[in-house]
Parts: structure tokens; sequence; C-alpha cells
């Protein structure tokens, strides 16, 4: 049976996941993590790509990004960074074979309430899976660059995150006011199932225009 084709737009946010093969551990070591985001600094500097949230976990990996122009220019960077960061882990843990599983999940993210949804979505997944009490605990997430404007080379933040506030400390703050109470299971469980089938998290209406 065919692949489904990936819904791809210029400028429009999607939220990418990948997975280890079998489940399996992607990031051994700090200097694992340390080495996938200058990866993946590289690659979306190369593909015209920006990363407005992320969270590297201890299987598998969340990305919000939006393509500049060209909108294969994702699957291009995520080709590179998995390319890349294959071989680094092999050779860094002598082994071979197969890291990620398969392709990675995607799916395009609509207006601001839900682009945020899924902010919250990617930098609470330290919490919901019991590694920590607050996001700010976890290092390997991009929520110190967007909630306390911890300076981050791989972070572009997106417009609407940028037009929430006129300065930095009131963005920041109105972010975190966001972290403030959790996402509802329907919510979770939209984003998990648009992400996996590769279609479109957004409203109904913004669904029918597209």
């Amino acid at each position: 049976m065919p692949r489904r084709a990936r819904l791809l737009l210029p400028n429009t946010p999607m939220h990418l996941v990948q997975r280890g093969n079998n489940r399996g551990i992607c990031f051994r070591f700090h200097s694992d993590a340390e080495r996938y985001l200058e990866l993946l600094d590289e690659a979306r500097q190369l593909h015209r790509v920006d990363i407005h949230a992320y969270v590297l976990m201890t299987n598998h990996v969340h990305l919000l990004a939006s393509p500049r122009q060209d909108p294969h220019d994702i699957s291009e960077m995520m080709k590179r960074l998995g390319q890349r960061y294959v071989q680094y882990f092999n050779k860094r843990h002598e082994r071979s074979g197969r890291l990620f599983q398969g392709r990675y999940h995607s799916c395009l993210v609509g207006e601001e309430a839900y682009l945020f949804a899924c902010y919250r979505y990617i930098e609470l997944n330290p919490v919901r899976a019991g590694m920590v009490q607050r996001p700010e605990e976890y290092r390997w997430s991009s929520y110190a660059a967007n909630a306390l404007g911890r300076d981050d080379p791989v972070i572009t933040p997106h417009t609407l995150y940028l037009d929430s506030a006129h300065h930095p400390e009131q963005r920041q703050h109105h972010y975190r006011q966001l972290f403030e109470s959790p996402l509802h299971d329907t919510t979770l469980e939209d984003i998990r199932q648009q992400t996996r089938s590769g279609r479109l998290f957004g409203s109904e209406a913004w669904r029918q225009r597209l």
C-alpha cells in the first residue's frame, strides 16, 4: 500500500516526531543530545527551516518547524539531520544499523490557539512523562528560550509568538502563563492522532480552507 503523501505548505508550521527504532534509546549521554542540537542547527540553516520549539526525549524527538520558502525543505532538513546523527551515534557507541523508526510523523498546525497548544504539547512532554515537575527543570527543550529568554541558536520565534506582546519580557510572561494549566486530554489526543496520520491540527474551518 503506498504511503500517504505529506501535506506541505510554505511558512506553515509543522509538528514533527522522530522515534527510535523499536522504541530504542536515541540519546545515551548529554553529549549525544548536544551533538543532535548542533546538527539540527546546521541542517535548519542549510535548508532554510525555522525551529520554534523542540524537546529531546530519551527515545524520540519533537519539533515545531516552519519552512521559509519550499515546504519540501523540511524533508531535506530531516534527511540530513537523520543521516548525520546516525553516523555520529553509531560511531560513538560502536554500533551499526538503523537508529530511527522509519520516516518521521508530521502534521500541519493551524491558527494561534492550535499553534500554542502544540508549543505546550512539545515542551510539557518531560512533565507528562514524570521526568520533571516543571518544564524549566528539563534541560533538553526549548522552554528556557521561549519562556525565560535563554539564548538558543536553534530557536526562531514564530510570528504569532512575537505578536503576543511588544517587549521580550512581556512575551515570556505571557508564554509562561500558558503553562499554568495542563492541556485537555482531547487536545492531547487530537495532536497525537493528526501527527500519526499526517493530517491537520487546526479548526474545522481552517481544515476546510486547506
